[in-house]
């Protein structure tokens, strides 16, 4: 029996020490080393348990760089083209993809519904949580539509073990694997109870050699931990291929699905859900569904028109200010950078004159939707002052645009379709940079455009 030794590893980003040490070298963090037990044939395992599916293991040579194949391999389709988009255009063969999310925010809905509308491949669905009689009564319910009677193909196994799961691939050979979750799994190697950096870390290696030597993608959803980062060593991410990130609030019916990393495509896109009843309903056109239907006559509204990946849409940004109630103002966003927040109040406050050092600023982005897009700090602050004056913004006006620390309103990416999503949603004014205007060809729109080169001319157009 080889003699197991220790190691200590640090939860934050993965680094390795032979050692406890306060402090991580690599990320800078404390007290993040935790004691793993690895055995000395653990570069095996892997290896043993992919041979064991039944799978040839392909023997790695040396290529010339002229002599690899450059085409692209043909992705699977997984009927859902919101996951599409995230995934870069579908699913890769001998990918592995790491699934994240909140508890109860809808990941098993996710994954599930996905697989059963994919009935010409062969899938098995390893789940730890869920009883099969619970996946089944799930299934039912997601499943309501005639198109997914057909689930033949479809095969579900209640198992822990990593082991015991490699045997039912062999018995099964799937096209498709995933597992709910990889915290749930744990191999007979590692003496450590199931979801400890030790065994996560170990069938995340056995199950990427798996998808590696076989070519069947693998699809594994794991955990949140309260910070919010994925559960598990910080080396789980690295393992994987893409990962991808189910984020929104369990109070309101949007999910967003947002790629973290991809190395098969953009990690900027995102796809838009509604949970209904009946599972994830995806929402092919979000700025209808992000804009409140009438907010006529109501203060500290402004509509921004932001872009995430390649896909426009525009979002309703509410703002309220008043006076600060006990001595100390608060600073509150939500679905917004906070920091970015201070700065553009700072800004309001040097550049324009407005005086909001004793007032108390709460930041909303509708609908639960967190952006990053830099061009909503024209909508914030044109929100901000909306409350802070109580006068509301004229109906049909959005806007986008940077806004830089000497007040200056800086240039925005892919103007041309910021302004044709406007447009089409039958708005009649948009304020953009002046600096985009060498880039759009005015004759052909509908919409009235007003550049702006200062902060004090875009609020100056809103109010006059």
């Amino acid at each position: 029996m080889p003699k197991d030794k220790i190691a200590y590893v640090c939860s934050n980003c993965g680094q390795e020490s032979p050692k406890w040490i306060g402090k991580c070298p690599a990320c800078g963090q404390w007290n993040t080393f935790k004691e793993i037990r690895v055995a000395d044939t653990r570069q095996q395992v892997a290896t043993t348990a992919a041979a064991s599916a039944g799978h040839a293991l392909r023997r790695n040579k040396v290529l010339r760089l002229n002599d690899i194949s450059s085409h692209d391999e043909p992705r699977i389709d997984m009927h859902d083209a919101e996951l599409n988009r995230v995934l870069g255009g579908g699913l890769v063969p001998g990918s592995i993809v790491l699934l994240g999310g909140e508890p109860g925010i809808g990941k098993s809905t996710l994954s599930l519904q996905t697989v059963l509308n994919m009935p010409e491949k062969r899938i098995l669905y390893v789940s730890g949580e869920e009883s099969a009689h619970q996946l089944k009564m799930r299934a039912e319910r997601l499943s309501s539509s005639p198109q997914l009677t057909n689930t033949d193909n479809f095969f579900l196994l209640c198992e822990n073990s990593l082991e015991a799961v490699f045997d039912h691939i062999k018995e099964v050979q799937p096209e498709l694997l995933v597992v709910d979750s990889i915290q749930t799994l744990s191999t007979e190697d590692v003496e450590s109870s199931a979801g400890s950096i030790a065994q996560v870390r170990e069938c995340a290696s056995a199950l990427l050699r798996f998808a590696k030597t076989s070519g069947v993608p693998v699809l594994l959803i794991g955990h949140i931990t309260k910070e919010g980062t994925l559960a598990g060593p910080k080396i789980l991410e690295h393992i994987v291929d893409t990962v991808i990130q189910f984020e929104g609030d369990q109070h309101h019916m949007y999910r967003i699905l947002r790629s973290i990393k991809n190395r098969f495509g953009s990690t900027s896109e995102l796809g838009i859900y509604e949970m209904l009843q009946t599972g994830l309903r995806q929402v092919e056109n979000p700025s209808e569904l992000l804009l409140t239907q009438d907010h006529e006559g109501l203060s500290g509204i402004a509509i921004s028109s932001a872009i995430e990946g390649i896909r426009p849409f525009l979002v309703e940004t509410q703002a309220l200010v008043s006076t600060a109630a006990y001595g100390t103002p608060q600073r509150s966003a939500t679905g917004f950078d906070q920091r970015r927040l201070n700065m553009l109040l700072a800004v309001l406050e040097k550049r324009v004159g407005f005086k909001l050092i004793q007032k108390d600023v709460f930041l909303n982005i509708a609908g639960g939707l967190r952006v990053t897009d830099m061009a909503m700090d024209l909508s914030v602050i044109a929100a901000v002052l909306s409350s802070n004056v109580d006068t509301p913004i004229e109906r049909g006006w959005c806007m986008c645009g940077e806004v830089g620390l000497s007040g200056e309103v800086r240039p925005v990416a892919r103007i041309t379709q910021r302004i044709a999503e406007a447009e089409k949603l039958g708005f009649t004014h948009i304020i953009i940079p002046r600096h985009n205007l060498s880039a759009l060809s005015r004759e052909k729109l509908n919409i009235e455009v007003v550049p702006v080169r200062k902060v004090e001319e875009a609020l100056r157009a809103l109010f006059g």
